[in-house]
């Protein structure tokens, strides 16, 4: 559980590492990137042990969908709610898939 709680923490980090700055287009590049590594930081200091709790539990390729998962529900609301940007069907059908992938990925 633990490492869920982790990995979506890291996800945060990491949509605001990587988009974030899209807000502020007007920046130097320079600036955007030592702002983006400074945020990515704190991402990996929360994905690195989330990924070694959460091996054991899950092997690496039932991480790599969980976190892919994750990734992209925090993307989601992170465009609706930071960029004001729409959820248009055909992005509601990818992340179905994407989930439909975690049931094939979890199953024996």
């Amino acid at each position: 559980m633990w490492a869920i709680v982790l990995l979506v923490l890291s996800n945060v980090f990491m949509t605001f590492a990587w988009y974030g700055h899209l807000k502020f287009r007007s920046s130097p590049l320079w600036i955007v990137i030592l702002a983006s590594w400074g945020i990515a930081f704190f991402e990996y200091c929360l994905q690195v042990p989330a990924n070694r709790m959460g091996y054991g539990q899950f092997n690496g390729a039932q991480l790599k969908i969980i976190q892919e998962v994750i990734t992209l529900a925090i993307f989601c609301l992170f465009s609706v709610f930071y960029l004001k940007e729409p959820l248009k069907w055909n992005y509601i059908l990818g992340f179905g898939l994407i989930v439909l992938a975690v049931f094939v990925v979890f199953r024996e």
